[in-house]
């Protein structure tokens, strides 16, 4: 019974087979004419009217984000694949492809009429044979991966059972107009462009590199006789699981090869008699493998933020994934792996502790990003210390797309500068002396806040704490400058009393300064802001920062420099857009008051190359548990943050504890985030060493 099946089987493929070479040998062997009134005349009409034209798509290409000296930060890719051309892929690949799998490649038009004769008598004595050429196999790969179709794996692409003769019609036709329209080396180039080599790598030069590691071209007879062989069944040619499969099958390719004449007998002989020698070599993707992987993320977001890359998310995903788009970006990648060396020595992401630490660089009077790095893990499974979230970021773009940002972190003292510049805005001298010693506010008290209310007190008479300072030692009457750089929060509160809230305000956007979770302006309807209670990403405190060191330049912070597609289209950036906010006077009177933090006040202990022109300025949140080291050159402006990610309170305090093996009665802004922001503005000193600050006018100093 089994074999009267079988036989039954066989016939019908011959018989539904022979349709189809019935079609296309009456085609193309007989006259239209003799045939015009026959039963075969009309299958001839039936199959002149299929569509002969297929737009050839470029198939999906890699996208690369690299960083500002050329180098590869990250890849994005739907199929892994790098098209070369038919001069940059070994002659032994070209010639092995066509001995192994069209022989008469050069000879017919298309599709093959002896090809498919033999495949039907091969396959109705119960044998298997294919009758596909290489023409036919490029447009059934197309038609399975192009970018237009969604580019579908070949994994689970239709296969020959499955599709109906009427799709073997459809490719045939398509396959004589291809050959029409296009030279047979530039079909070759196109097909060895396109087809799956198994394990992810699409095309020659993609699978070159994966599992010999060289290029297309570099490939010896060898290796390119075991990848013509792979093409014909991916998964049963694996050459990582499969490899007994690939050499078996790597010798029936030499030995077409040889019979075709394309090698000679000894180069037969040495090449079948070589290992396999596999040289492995994965190419990861996406951000996950990035060299600077919440930048990269970063990268991606704008992307996908940005409407000049597409009308929606997701014709902007197949673009970053399918268009192979380069992406040439702002990053420093020398700086960057110092920046990361900092982090991760500060704390390891593992470390029971679970607290964060971030560094982030901006250059004044360009906005470009050079560093952004943290010492968490970017992986999205739960573990000690991943996290996806950006630790330098705002939540939202100006947009209110999203950033996968953190939000910021409450700023505490890094906040004092905006009043200060406020004060010298106002016309006033930083020599001015002010009450240190007044500590109590009562909940009347006259606030001034032209555009809004201001409210809060420090009463013990509510049960309140008189507003503290971070010492028992400086309340007394000083100057306004050393109210400052010795991060006095009396002398903040006198300055601000003497201020319209309205208009520190107004500094601190000017300056670039936002709420991190909002996007909305730094809130001042409370007292305690003026010490940074307010959330702010570390981004925006470097940015506001570089906007003092640019003497009052501020730019918008960019991290895209261009993006180009493979047929040279470049991409609108998003523009620094810098100009002016600050006046120059006030500028150069922040900088010259925040430079003795690092010689005599809140940050003396800061290891900082004092033969630079520097200033910064540190701060602490209570509890200790965020703290801050800002400052900058003319050159380079760094945001330092080290503290908690994940929650605020009694648990992620920072007092009477060990961090990486040194005991804090209390963490300090100058402590950790200090030194890892002094390491990385000391790096950075020689390629960014800018020029000496203007020295602010004689009237603000008397």
């Amino acid at each position: 019974m089994l074999i009267k099946e079988t036989l039954w089987r066989n016939a019908a493929a011959f018989i539904a087979a022979g349709v189809i070479g019935g079609f296309l040998v009456a085609r193309l062997l007989a006259p239209a004419a003799a045939l015009s009134s026959t039963a075969a005349g009309a299958s001839i009409r039936f199959f002149d009217q299929l569509p002969s034209n297929l737009d050839l798509e470029p198939p999906s290409r890699t996208s690369q984000v690299l960083a500002k000296d050329g180098s590869v930060i990250a890849t994005f890719y739907a199929q892994n694949r790098a098209p070369v051309n038919l001069e940059q892929m070994s002659p032994f690949i070209r010639d092995g492809i066509v001995a192994i799998e069209d022989a008469r490649f050069y000879d017919h038009g298309g599709v093959d009429p002896a090809g498919i004769l033999r495949a039907l008598y091969v396959n109705a004595r119960g044998g298997r044979q294919g009758a596909s050429t290489i023409t036919q196999q490029y447009i059934k790969n197309v038609l399975i991966l192009s970018p237009a179709t969604g580019g579908s794996s070949p994994d689970v692409a239709t296969t020959d059972a499955s599709r109906s003769i009427g799709d073997k019609l459809r490719e045939m036709k398509l396959a004589i107009g291809l050959e029409e329209k296009y030279s047979k080396d530039q079909i070759l180039q196109g097909y060895l462009n396109l087809v799956y080599f198994g394990n992810g790598a699409y095309g020659v030069q993609a699978a070159a590199k994966s599992y010999f590691g060289v290029p297309a071209n570099a490939l010896t007879l060898s290796q390119a006789a075991a990848l013509a062989g792979v093409v014909n069944r991916p998964a049963y040619y694996d050459p990582l699981t499969q490899p007994d499969h690939v050499v078996a099958r790597r010798n029936e390719v030499l030995d077409k090869m040889l019979q075709q004449g394309y090698i000679s007998p000894t180069q037969h002989d040495e090449a079948t008699a070589s290992p396999l020698a596999l040289d492995v070599q994965h190419t990861p993707q996406g951000c996950a493998a990035a060299t600077a992987p919440y930048f990269c993320d970063y990268i991606q977001r704008l992307i996908l933020n940005d409407p000049a890359f597409g009308t929606d998310e997701a014709a902007r995903h197949k673009l970053l994934y399918q268009g192979g788009l380069t992406i040439r970006t702002t990053l420093d990648p020398d700086l960057q792996k110092t920046a990361q060396e900092q982090v991760n020595a500060s704390l390891p992401a593992t470390d029971p502790l679970q607290r964060g630490a971030a560094l982030v660089s901006v250059e004044p009077g360009t906005g470009k990003i050079l560093t952004m790095a943290q010492n968490t893990i970017y992986d999205p499974t739960p573990g000690p210390g991943h996290y996806t979230g950006n630790l330098t970021l705002p939540e939202k773009d100006s947009n209110g797309n999203p950033l996968h940002g953190a939000g910021g972190f409450q700023i505490g003292s890094t906040m004092k500068p905006f009043v200060f510049a406020e004060w010298l805005n106002s016309g006033r001298s930083m020599a001015t002396k002010l009450d240190g010693s007044v500590r109590i506010y009562k909940a009347d008290y006259p606030w001034k806040n032209s555009c809004g209310t201001t409210t809060g007190s420090y009463d013990p008479a509510l049960g309140q704490t008189p507003l503290p300072n971070d010492d028992p030692y400086h309340y007394y009457r000083m100057s306004v400058l050393q109210g400052l750089y010795h991060s006095i929060n009396t002398i903040t509160f006198q300055s601000a009393a003497r201020l319209d809230f309205c208009n520190i305000q107004k500094m601190t956007t000017t300056a670039g300064i936002k709420n991190g979770h909002t996007n909305k302006p730094y809130d001042l309807s409370s007292i305690a802001s003026l010490i940074g209670t307010q959330d702010v990403a570390p981004l925006d405190m470097a940015n506001a920062y570089a906007t003092f060191a640019a003497n009052g330049v501020h730019c918008n912070p960019i991290a895209l420099e261009s993006a180009t597609g493979p047929d040279g289209r470049d991409y609108p950036m998003p523009a620094a857009d810098c100009r002016r906010t600050i006046e120059s006077d006030v500028a150069a009177g922040v900088t010259y008051a925040l430079k003795p933090v690092l010689t005599k006040g809140s940050g003396y202990n800061i290891p900082v190359g004092k033969e630079q022109d520097i200033f910064a300025k540190t701060g602490t949140t209570d509890g200790h548990t965020q703290t801050w080291t800002v400052g900058a050159t003319t050159g380079i402006s760094t945001a330092s943050w080290f503290g908690s990610y994940k929650g605020f309170g009694p648990k992620w305090a920072n007092e009477n504890i060990t961090i990486n093996g040194t005991y804090y009665t209390g963490l300090d802004g100058a402590n950790i985030a200090g030194t890892q922001w002094a390491h990385l503005m000391n790096a950075a000193a020689p390629q960014y060493p800018g020029h000496r600050f203007p020295a602010p006018p004689p009237s603000m100093l008397r």
